[in-house]
């Protein structure tokens, strides 16, 4: 499992491979549709998609003349388990958050005018 975490968070800590995955979200593509939003070659592009292939992230299968991606979301599976690992903290409330430290700036200014 930990080898295979490895190589799920090592294909996951590429931008241009998270994109691609938030694009396979949507449906399958065709390799060239993949390549089109990337200021890249599609040998660069296929690289990366053997890298989420080799992960397990994708899988791609030829139709044609064209190679279809798709997204297997199966294979994040071991890694989602290992981060729910850490879900005993609780989530922070970014709103209520800021309101605290807005009341508590607002006190630290209070009595800084009183003590003038």
């Amino acid at each position: 499992m930990v080898a295979n975490l490895d190589i799920v968070f090592s294909a996951l800590a590429d931008p241009t491979r998270r994109a691609i995955l938030a694009m396979l979200l949507e449906d399958d593509m065709a390799v060239t549709d993949v390549a089109e939003p990337f200021q890249m070659s599609l040998t660069a592009i296929s690289k990366h998609l053997g890298i989420l292939a080799e992960a397990g992230l994708i899988s791609r299968e030829k139709r044609g003349r064209v190679i279809w991606c798709k997204l297997e979301p199966d294979a994040m599976r071991s890694a989602s388990v290992w981060m729910q690992g850490f879900g005993q903290f609780e989530p922070v409330d970014l709103d209520a958050f800021e309101r605290f430290l807005e009341g508590e700036l607002a006190e630290e200014d209070s009595e800084a005018e009183t003590q003038r």
